[in-house]
C-alpha cells in the first residue's frame, strides 16, 4: 500500500523507486501484488505515463488516511522511547507531600535531569483540568469526571497521643472513651466532628470534641507532642514521633478505616515521556501492589 501511495504521488514508479531505494521493476512488483489482492485494477500505465482507475483514486485517498495512522502510531512509539524532558506541574495533599512525596522527589530529578518539577500542596479539590496540572494526587473517593485514574496504596490513619497527655488524662480504653478525651480536629468534613474505628464488633463511629482544629496535619502534630490531645492522622507524619517514643499508639486492637488514595491525569493519547515516567515513579513508590495496578477511567470531579 505503501508503495503504491508513493508511486501515485511521485508519478512514476521509477521515482517511487529512487525514493523508497527500491528499483522501479520491485515498485511494479508491489504494486501488482496488491492489485492481484485486491483483485481490481488500480493503475492503467504505459510506457511513457500511468494513471489512476476509477478504483484506484479511491483506495488511494483510504490508502493515504491509514499510512497516515501507520504513521502516528510509529510516532507515538518513538515517543515513548524519547527521554522526558520539561516542565511537569503536579500537585498533592499538603501532608503527603511533605512527608511522603517530597522525600522521594530527588530520586526522580536525578533519574530524569532534563525535566522540571513544580510541586503545588494543597488541601482543598484542585481542578486538574483547568488549572493546568499534568498530574493530581487524590486522597478520598473519586466522583464524577472523565480523567484517568490508578490507584495507590490506601491511606492509612493512627489514633496516638503523648505519653504526658495519658498520663494527666488516664489510659484510653476502647472507642467511646475519646468522647471524653480532648481531640485535635483536622478541618475536614471525615475527621473534624466524629471518628469511625474498626475493631473485633466492627465499625465504631464516636463524637469527638477538642479546643484545636486546624487543616494542618503538622500543626496537629506540634500540639499532639505538646500534650495537647489526642491525634488521628496519616502513617507518614505520625511513625517517625511513635518511633521516638514521643507520641504511642492507642488502642492497638482499632484502626482507622483506610481511604482511597489515586493519581489521576487528564486522558492523552500522546502522553509525553515526562508524564510516563512520572507516573511510573509514583507508582514504584507509591502504589498498592506496584507492578499490578492497572489503569482505568474513572468518574471524578475535576
Amino acid at each position: 500500500m505503501a508503495v503504491f501511495a508513493k508511486a501515485v504521488e511521485l508519478g512514476s514508479f521509477s521515482a517511487a523507486g529512487n525514493a523508497l531505494e527500491m528499483s522501479s521493476q520491485l515498485v511494479g512488483k508491489h504494486v501488482q501484488m496488491l492489485e492481484q489482492h485486491l483483485g481490481v485494477r488500480l493503475l492503467n500505465r504505459t510506457t511513457r505515463r500511468q494513471h489512476l482507475t476509477d478504483i484506484g483514486r479511491e483506495f488511494y485517498e483510504r490508502a493515504k488516511g491509514i499510512l497516515a495512522d501507520v504513521d502516528a502510531a510509529e510516532s507515538l512509539a518513538a515517543e515513548t522511547r524519547a527521554t522526558p524532558r520539561g516542565r511537569l506541574r503536579i500537585n498533592a495533599p499538603v501532608t503527603f507531600g511533605i512527608h511522603a512525596l517530597s522525600p522521594r522527589l530527588p530520586e526522580y530529578l536525578k533519574a530524569y535531569p532534563e525535566v522540571t518539577l513544580e510541586l503545588s500542596m494543597s488541601n482543598r479539590l484542585v481542578d486538574a483540568i483547568d488549572e493546568g496540572y499534568d498530574l493530581v494526587f487524590r486522597i478520598g473517593e473519586l466522583t464524577d469526571s472523565g480523567l484517568i485514574a490508578r490507584p495507590l496504596a490506601p491511606y492509612r490513619l493512627i489514633l496516638c497521643a503523648a505519653p504526658g497527655y495519658l498520663a494527666a488524662r488516664g489510659a484510653i480504653n476502647s472507642p467511646q472513651d475519646l468522647s471524653h478525651q480532648e481531640c485535635l480536629g483536622f478541618l475536614h468534613p471525615e475527621l473534624s466532628k466524629r471518628w469511625t474505628l474498626i475493631g473485633p464488633e466492627g465499625a465504631v463511629t464516636v463524637p469527638v470534641n477538642g479546643r484545636l482544629m486546624v487543616d494542618s496535619g503538622e500543626a496537629l502534630m506540634a500540639a499532639a507532642v505538646s500534650g495537647v490531645g489526642v491525634l488521628l492522622q496519616p502513617a507518614e507524619i505520625v511513625e517517625p514521633y511513635l518511633a521516638s517514643g514521643q507520641l504511642v499508639t492507642l488502642l492497638p486492637e482499632y484502626s482507622a478505616p483506610t481511604r482511597p488514595m489515586h493519581i489521576v491525569y487528564a486522558p492523552d493519547r500522546r502522553m509525553t515521556p515526562k508524564l510516563r515516567s512520572f507516573i511510573e515513579f509514583a507508582m514504584t513508590n507509591f502504589g498498592a501492589q506496584a507492578q499490578g495496578a492497572t489503569e482505568r477511567a474513572m468518574p471524578m470531579s475535576s
